[in-house]
């Protein structure tokens, strides 16, 4: 079941739907039988969705409690905002300028985030810019290699996200490893392999 749908500002064929198996789905209106692509990372339902005015990411917010801002065409989310005292996020939104992201929860609060975490609020002198650039190059360069790519995509979630995780993880891999015995003992050849983008869609409607 999906809650929640965003076309995308730019490129209007293209829309973000949030469903209740805790995955951001990618739709070109063009061609609906799968999905583009599938974007996971929560554990809870995805109850809000919003584009960046630049069209080139969106974030989700949802029962568990975590808000998440997902590049366009990546699975993961580049960054995590989570708070104690915040609960189910219902609502999501980011300022004309691309700089923030508001976010209203069910503890009646509206929360501010910045678009992008280590950025600095305020002027930049000319040194500051240089040297920003100079690390963007530098991560670019280097975003190949494990140990780069780990630090730069590290984040730490709360001790019950990560938890739910792992188990979300084991589950998976429970569930695949009993469709691979079921296709291989199956001697009627009536068990096939079916990809994940295309188990999403269920019927398509002309």
């Amino acid at each position: 079941r999906s809650n929640c749908l965003e076309w995308n500002p730019i490129e209007p064929m293209n829309f973000v739907v949030g469903n209740e198996d805790y995955n951001a789905y990618s739709f070109d209106m063009r061609k609906l039988n799968q999905p583009t692509m599938i974007h996971k990372g929560h554990v809870g339902t995805i109850l809000a969705i919003k584009w960046a005015p630049t069209g080139q990411e969106f974030t989700t917010g949802g029962y568990d409690k975590t808000i998440r801002i997902f590049p366009h065409r990546k699975v993961k989310a580049r960054e995590i905002y989570h708070t104690k005292r915040m609960q189910r996020i219902f609502t999501l939104d980011y300022t004309a300028d691309n700089k923030y992201i508001i976010s209203g929860s069910d503890d009646t609060n509206l929360r501010l985030w910045k678009a992008r975490a280590s950025e600095k609020i305020g002027q930049s002198s000319a040194r500051e810019e240089q040297s920003i650039q100079y690390r963007q190059a530098l991560v670019q360069k280097y975003q190949h290699m494990p140990e780069v790519r780990r630090i730069h995509t590290s984040r730490k979630p709360p001790k019950l996200i990560k938890k739910q995780t792992a188990l979300a993880q084991i589950q998976k891999e429970s569930s695949e490893r009993k469709q691979e015995n079921r296709i291989k003992h199956d001697k009627k050849g009536t068990e096939q392999f079916v990809s994940e983008r295309k188990k999403v869609v269920v019927k398509k409607i002309d």
